[in-house]
């Protein structure tokens, strides 16, 4: 159950010729999938990039129709293995996955897919998430593209541009025999416009047709003495053979007057934050109609020498906006200006910022800059930079478990677990449960990537037979915890404690279902048990907790794991459905329900203020967002009391924890009655006339 469904969306991928299309980036980049006659689509989710697998897990009639074959792949790796398809056969494909890390993961597969090059047209979307939207470490894809000799795109942000890059992305790759990378920010895949729709095309060559018809090609293969002929080839043929279908195709766009002295060059999906710069200065509007030149490069890598010497000849500095650092753009800039033997000075970092999100304010204060030094503006004109300052004042907000998470009592017993055993190294992971190394939780000492929580535990070994504890999510157990973490733990015999984190889904993506998931799905198999798994490899110490709320049983369980003499890997599997779904799924039901007249009941927890100390002790062990303060109602204390809000959705740690913790019992539980019954109306009434009469007596 993903969170979001498109399967009223998904209709609209059926326009054809002459209808407009209206939507999300990430349908317009379905659509023109569609349009381009792509014949197979992998992936794996991932922010900003999620919502593309979502479409076509829903799309699945459609693409069935069309013959066109999806996978939603175990991991990025599997996904860009698919790209083999490619190789021998002229088969248009796609593959997507979230930015740099999901790059990592699949640059193996990559690596000998740009060597080999293709016949059919490759197209990898990745999710380029920089910034403060980010979860991750700030890199670009930019490096593994020059590394491995793959074009990318960069489309300007509105649907248009980036439909036309999907279709010209395939004609680029088979022209040039490269896979091409397009690169989606997250403002791109989800911002909304219109464009003329095309119709749907049947892959001209199948998948079912290549399987009919096999090709053996061994040019293609990355061995000797192919792989040497590999490097001539991209270089003599390949590159060369990329530039002549840019610059005949015009994918780059040139934007405002021709003459000039300066003049802006600046990657296509930072098109609209320069744009509304440029227009706070009055030098554009919201169209793009500038009054400087500027030179979009939808095509980042490889550069055009030709139509940047035109561009540049005749301009005293050229300002280049370029997100992110190294500044590999304004290096390449620099050298083919000298080569032109062109002085046109190239701007880039010392006016913009070395590193961070290029937003509007940091765009138009490097603007700023630019013209103050060579375009005539006084310096004056500099916009102050009041952010420092917004940030003393504003209060920080850390990212944090979902009101009702099953994985905050989890790390709740963990927490009361120590106090008894004392620390622990803790080994995190990829995923919702990597908030634990947050407040109130503060746990976890390490992450070095999806699936890997266990192997970053694997050099913490100890004669006293103190345990180091590792954390993964059932999404990173099967992207490659199994094999990485678990498999390498039982072949080295380490002595470690994993905790896998069985929420039902791929949560942190997004909802999607996975191998374990309990929720029937008709096109993908399900239900297959981690346990199971783990003990086919080897694990003899399993423990499963299916509940993750009874904080008790899960501190008996993991001090059970952390002081068993038993030798060997431990793993517990702390199951309970991820709330966030449970929630999505139950709450229309239960809306239906009350509006059909049903009678229906609603549990949530409270605290009694006369009750409560104002210890706070309950918020320290749980920090769920519904668990907060309020002014305590006995004029004789001055400390804020716990309080429980409406948002609530009954999953009662608070109460565990508060008896877990020896405090008072303020915690209380009531029940919301929707079409209460005679009875309960009666019971009501009995309640409130007791209640009044024990507090009068």
């Amino acid at each position: 159950m993903a969170e979001r469904s498109f399967k009223a969306e998904v209709e609209q991928l059926r326009i054809g010729a002459g209808e407009e299309f209206r939507g999300e980036g990430i349908l317009a980049v379905t659509k023109a999938l569609l349009q381009s006659g792509v014949a197979y689509v992998g992936g794996y989710q991932g922010s900003p990039i999620s919502h593309l697998i979502d479409v076509f897990s829903d799309a699945n009639d459609l693409l069935a129709e069309l013959d066109v074959h999806f996978e939603q792949s175990a991991s990025e790796a599997a996904a860009a293995a698919m790209l083999a398809a490619s190789v021998n056969y002229p088969l248009r494909g796609a593959v997507a996955w979230k930015s740099v890390v999901g790059t990592n993961v699949a640059s193996d597969a990559l690596s000998n897919v740009a060597s080999g090059g293709v016949t059919g047209g490759v197209l990898v979307i990745v999710g380029e998430d920089y910034g403060e939207g980010s979860s991750i470490m700030q890199e670009r894809g930019h490096a593994f593209a020059m590394k491995s000799q793959m074009w990318l795109l960069d489309p300007r942000p509105n649907l248009p541009s980036i439909v036309n890059m999907v279709e010209k992305g395939f004609q680029l790759s088979e022209a040039s025999h490269t896979p091409v990378m397009l690169e989606l920010r997250v403002r791109a895949c989800h911002l909304h416009g219109r464009f003329q729709a095309k119709d749907n095309v049947r892959p001209r060559f199948t998948v079912r047709d290549a399987a009919d018809n096999p090709v053996r090609d061994t040019e293609r293969i990355v061995l000797p003495p192919a792989n040497f002929l590999h490097e001539r080839e991209k270089i003599e043929q390949r590159w060369p053979a990329a530039i002549k279908f840019v610059a005949e195709n015009k994918l780059n766009e040139r934007f405002g007057p021709d003459g000039g002295d300066i003049g802006i060059i600046v990657q296509g999906g930072l098109f609209n934050t320069l744009n509304r710069a440029l227009e706070l200065k009055d030098l554009s509007d919201s169209f793009g109609n500038t009054k400087l030149p500027v030179y979009v490069l939808n095509v980042t890598y490889p550069l055009i020498p030709d139509e940047v010497r035109d561009f540049c000849a005749g301009k005293r500095a050229v300002l280049i906006v370029e997100e992110g650092q190294p500044e590999f753009i304004e290096h390449e800039l620099n050298t083919i200006l000298r080569r032109a033997d062109l002085n046109t000075r190239i701007v880039g970092k010392e006016v913009l910022p070395r590193a961070g999100e290029y937003t509007a304010q940091a765009v138009g204060d490097g603007v700023t800059k630019f013209l103050a030094q060579w375009g005539g503006m006084p310096a004056a004109a500099t916009a102050p930079n009041d952010l420092a300052a917004l940030a003393r004042e504003v209060p920080q907000r850390p990212a944090g478990f979902c009101t009702g998470c099953p994985e905050r009592p989890l790390f709740t017993a963990m927490k009361l677990v120590q106090r008894e055993l004392g620390q622990h190294h803790v080994s995190a992971d990829i995923g919702c449960h990597l908030f634990s190394i947050l407040p109130p939780f503060n746990i976890g000492n390490t992450t070095m990537g999806y699936g890997l929580g266990t192997a970053g535990a694997s050099a913490f070994k100890r004669s006293d037979g103190k345990r180091a504890i590792a954390v993964m999510g059932d999404g990173g157990f099967w992207h490659n915890g199994l094999t990485s973490g678990i498999g390498n733990a039982v072949f080295n015999r380490d002595d470690n404690l994993t905790i896998v984190v069985d929420n039902g889904y791929s949560a942190a993506t997004g909802g999607q279902d996975l191998l374990s998931s309990a929720a029937d799905n008709k096109n993908r198999s399900t239900k297959h048990a981690i346990e199971t798994a783990a003990r086919g490899i080897g694990v003899s110490w399993v423990r499963s907790v299916d509940d993750t709320y009874d904080v008790k049983r899960m501190q008996d369980v993991l001090r059970e794991a952390l002081t068993t003499k038993e030798k060997g890997p431990k793993l517990v599997i702390a199951q309970s459905e991820c709330m966030l779904n449970k929630q999505r799924r139950t709450r229309p039901l239960f809306a239906k329900a009350v509006k059909d007249g049903k009678r229906m009941v609603r549990e949530r927890f409270g605290v009694d203020p006369a009750t409560c100390t104002g210890d706070h002790a309950c918020i320290r062990l749980s920090g769920c967002p519904s668990l907060t303060i309020k002014p305590n109602p006995d004029p004789l204390k001055t400390d804020p009391v716990a309080h429980v809000d409406n948002s609530c959705v009954g999953c009662g740690l608070c109460g565990e924890i508060s008896h877990a913790d020896v405090l008072c019992p303020s915690f209380y539980k009531a029940e919301i009655v929707f079409n209460p019954t005679w009875r309960d109306r009666a019971a009501a009434w009995l309640r409130s006339h007791l209640i009044a009469l024990f507090a009068h007596g």
